[in-house]
């Protein structure tokens, strides 16, 4: 699973916990499908909880939770995933420096 597709589920959970899998799919701008799959790979490595309404006339109402792992772990990634951009993007500002410099010297 890609850091950026788990920090957007993780934050849209986060943001409110009682969306569906179709809903969660449309915010993050992937196929239920792999909502499906990071769902249930959040849920197994213990990041995240699925709990049914309990009130629900809707027996396939879920609310997913963050753990305390899953806290964490969103904690974690996210800090990865900055410092991964920061370097892709240190390297464009040269790559654009150098072209620059191309475009000047031509």
């Amino acid at each position: 699973m890609q850091y950026e597709l788990e920090i957007r589920l993780m934050n849209a959970l986060e943001a409110e916990p009682r969306q569906s899998q179709r809903r969660l799919s449309e915010a993050c701008d992937v196929s239920l499908g792999t909502i499906h799959y990071c769902l249930n790979a959040l849920i197994e490595k213990g990041f995240v909880k699925a709990q049914n309404f309990r009130n629900s006339g809707n027996k396939l109402a879920y609310a997913y939770i963050l753990t305390h792992s899953g806290i964490n772990h969103k904690r974690k990634i996210t800090i990865a995933f900055l410092k991964r951009k920061k370097r892709e993007f240190d390297t464009l500002k040269k790559e654009i420096a150098l072209l620059e410099n191309d475009l000047k010297q031509q």
